[in-house]
């Protein structure tokens, strides 16, 4: 995200941005735009939210249990199948396989019927109505899915008004594009370890060892030791970094970017706001390190306790975190509401920062639909008649 797009976007860059990235975090909180379709927005700019889907449709994605429930690249599905093999312990797992012993006989008639009468929502089958809150209180028939999906007897074959649509695992492989490889399910957990730990580094771009681990959610927690062999082999390159009393590590296909930096060639030009579970700002101890941001997701936070608000986007600009806004759009209206914009404290309200955020705010608002931009208040309470006239 140094870089504004300098095209117009295509389907084959969100598949291109999943596999950057390795994995896109699923959650299905709309205050905005759900969070895969806004990680989309930050990186590529304009796009088709349906575009995501067809890719899910046509196998060029699929999803998984990763860094959790995610989109990952079709060509990397069978090393997080391997992995779910090699770690039952995971709660997912765990909850699904006591779900099984639980309720046998009403979960083996629903993988039946689905066998034989093809793919399903969760929607499609009659139950008592479900009361509020999480996958406990689900439905049984969606806990059952959910369940299945855990096991990996079933998977999402398509989404359909972001609904999963649950299909037959052996079903949905067989339309992988690429198609599967499945000598990568005989990797040994050493080796799939490795290979997700060299995965991690690259998307992060620059890591401290202990930010690692959290990316795919690995367990014991990554070492240098452990990294030393990959240092070694040139897989790896290890970097001081100013202020900074541990090593830093660079993937070997940074390289060049890494050449760049040193020499202060590297600038970054793109402002743009952030999903709550971006991947730049998921890892809270790596955000206040590397941006000195701090923050927390406060959609899960009691609301008289809440800091900033329910739904807060972290506001990107040239490389820094300046900021956030509690954002809500109203799609009927044509409203994008920004509730409260704050700036950091040492964040300095210059005109080119406030064109930026204007612009992000902007191209957000339009490419949700909401082109309208209400703003209600700031901190520092002026930059909020400054973004109105910029946002006119």
């Amino acid at each position: 995200m140094l870089n504004k797009p300098k095209a117009r976007a295509c389907k084959d860059d969100v598949v291109a941005t999943v596999a950057r990235m390795r994995l896109l975090q699923i959650d299905s909180i709309h205050v905005v735009a759900r969070s895969p379709y806004l990680v989309l927005h930050s990186r590529i700019g304009d796009y088709d939210p349906q575009w995501l889907e067809d890719v899910l449709d046509t196998g060029r994605i699929a999803e998984s249990w990763a860094h959790e429930a995610c989109f990952v690249p079709a060509a990397d599905l069978p090393l997080h199948q391997a992995w779910r093999r090699q770690r039952a312990m995971h709660w997912a797992y765990k909850h699904a396989d006591r779900m099984h012993r639980e309720h046998r006989d009403g979960m083996d008639a629903l993988l039946a019927r689905i066998r034989d009468n093809g793919a399903a929502r969760a929607a499609d089958f009659e139950s008592e109505t479900r009361s509020a809150g999480g996958w406990w209180s689900w439905k049984p028939e969606k806990r059952w899915l959910e369940a299945w999906f855990a096991l990996g007897e079933l998977m999402v074959t398509r989404r359909e008004r972001f609904q999963r649509v649950y299909d037959l695992a052996d079903r949905v492989l067989a339309k992988l594009d690429p198609p599967m490889d499945r000598a990568l399910l005989e990797l040994d957990s050493d080796a799939l370890r490795r290979r997700f730990i060299l995965d991690s580094v690259r998307a992060l771009g620059i890591a401290q060892v202990r930010w690692i681990a959290d990316y795919y959610r690995l367990k014991p927690a990554v070492t240098d030791k452990e990294l030393a062999p990959l240092v070694a082999e040139g897989e790896l390159l290890v970097v001081q970094v100013a202020d900074w009393s541990v090593p830093a590590y660079v993937h070997r296909d940074h390289a060049d970017w890494l050449a760049q930096a040193a020499s202060g060639q590297l600038r970054a030009t793109h402002t743009t706001l952030l999903s709550p579970f971006d991947p730049v700002v998921w890892d809270r101890a790596r955000a206040q390190v590397l941006f000195g941001f701090e923050y927390t997701i406060e959609c899960y936070v009691p609301a008289p306790k809440r800091k900033y608000g329910y739904y807060v986007l972290p506001i990107l600009h040239r490389g820094r975190l300046v900021g956030r806004l509690d954002a809500k759009a109203h799609r009927r209206e044509g409203v994008f509401e920004v509730k409260v914009l704050y700036l950091e404290p040492e964040v300095e309200a210059t005109p080119r920062l406030l064109g930026d955020i204007a612009d992000a705010i902007r191209a957000s608002a339009q490419w949700h639909g909401t082109p309208k931009v209400k703003l209600a208040r700031s901190r520092p309470a002026p930059v909020a008649a400054s973004l109105r006239a910029l946002l006119r």
